[in-house]
């Protein structure tokens, strides 16, 4: 038996290169965003100021990122607590700088985005992993509080979770809560696809919940919120006594970010939420779209309650390849791209899932359905 096969995602935008594949890949919606707010954008370039911005941010956008999320989650939030970053990385790697001290232990839920482990480790940090399993993904006490240690200082929690494509629930937040409260853990809580949410399925902030608020730093992204991924602006809000600590590894990292931009995602911000609501309305009709295609070509595909991407179930679906072989295949081949599962695993990983984006036209995804269907067809000689 020949051991599976693994790609990283520097390998795989490489070889989708060389193949020209189309790019189900990588996750950025096909629009241009908001008109009205890129023309915010161009009009604070050409008339406003283009000098450094403050440390922490604008504050027309730190008091509109208060008001947002004041309204949305139903607890107060002041300008002071919100730190403005160059993206939402940004603002991930000076929270896990500025937190995570050499030999502290984090732990991270697995499947994991692909900064957290170097970032993580860049700091001096040891990353644990909390592993979930497919298609449920459920988060459950007998699997976290044992591997809470003496030298556990931080949870890092992608929610709603990424690369998972899931929304976990209250009770099981409600759990989570009670495990960093009970261990003192203080939280970086990566709540950037907080507006891609599907079935009404509600975010909750972890700040939220009983004891998580002066514990709990929340990161946002104006690229998610208003599908301009470009742009990378990003939030921290925290606590006074966090914040500062997170402003001052921003300080050396990025310094500020630009100011027409700033302006522009402040004006964004307080759009009405019915702009917030179609978004959310359009990208799950291209969901359903791809998931309807796919499924009538006979694949099997995992529910998706968030995010740009859902998951074929390639042995559901009478692929006998591992996800980085059909992968490379599907590229090579047929000339489209995805990420297969693996590539977000520390050790061990699941090779049974291969991501896609969904956050594409419907031409794109009609197009990407037909190629990944031709690459089935390749291996089954029919």
């Amino acid at each position: 038996m020949t051991s599976p096969e693994f790609l990283n995602l520097e390998e795989i935008a490489a070889l989708a290169r060389s193949h020209d594949a189309l790019n189900l890949a990588q996750g950025f919606p096909d629009t241009a965003g908001p008109e009205i707010v890129r023309s915010m954008a161009a009009s604070a370039l050409l008339n406003g100021n283009n000098q450094y911005a403050p440390v922490n941010g604008l504050v027309a956008l730190r008091s509109a990122v208060a008001k947002f999320y004041t309204e949305r989650h139903r607890f107060p939030m002041m300008p002071d607590e919100v730190l403005i970053t160059s993206g939402g990385t940004e603002a991930l790697a000076s929270s896990i700088l500025a937190l995570v001290s050499p030999g502290d232990e984090v732990l991270v839920i697995e499947p994991m985005y692909d900064a957290y482990a170097p970032l993580i480790r860049r700091a001096g940090g040891t990353v644990v992993a909390v592993r979930l399993s497919p298609p449920n993904w459920l988060l459950e006490e007998d699997a976290i509080r044992p591997l809470v240690t003496p030298k556990t200082r931080l949870l890092l929690l992608s929610q709603p979770a990424n690369p998972m494509s899931h929304v976990f629930g209250f009770e099981e937040l409600s759990m989570l809560a009670q495990v960093c409260v009970d261990n003192d853990l203080t939280v970086i809580s990566d709540e950037v696809w907080e507006n891609v949410t599907f079935d009404q399925l509600p975010h909750r902030p972890l700040a939220s919940f009983p004891g998580m608020r002066g514990r709990t730093v929340k990161l946002g992204s104006a690229g998610k919120l208003l599908s301009l991924t470009g742009w990378k602006v990003g939030f921290v809000c925290a606590a006074a006594n966090l914040l500062k600590k997170i402003s001052q590894m921003h300080k050396v990292l990025t310094f500020s970010t630009p100011p027409n931009l700033q302006t522009a995602v402040a004006y964004g911000l307080g759009l009405s939420d019915e702009v917030f609501v179609a978004e959310r309305t359009r990208l799950a009709a291209s969901r359903d779209r791809f998931i309807r295609q796919v499924g009538e070509y006979g694949f099997k595909v995992l529910p998706s309650q968030a995010s740009y991407f859902v998951y074929l179930d390639l042995p559901g679906s009478g692929i006998s390849l591992d996800d980085a072989s059909f992968c490379r295949h599907a590229i090579e081949n047929a000339q489209v791209a995805t990420i297969p599962l693996s590539a977000l695993y520390l050790a061990s990983p699941c090779t049974s899932l291969l991501r896609v984006c969904f956050a594409r036209s419907d031409e794109v995804l009609d197009e990407g359905a037909r190629r990944l269907t031709e690459a089935r067809r390749m291996l089954q000689g029919s």
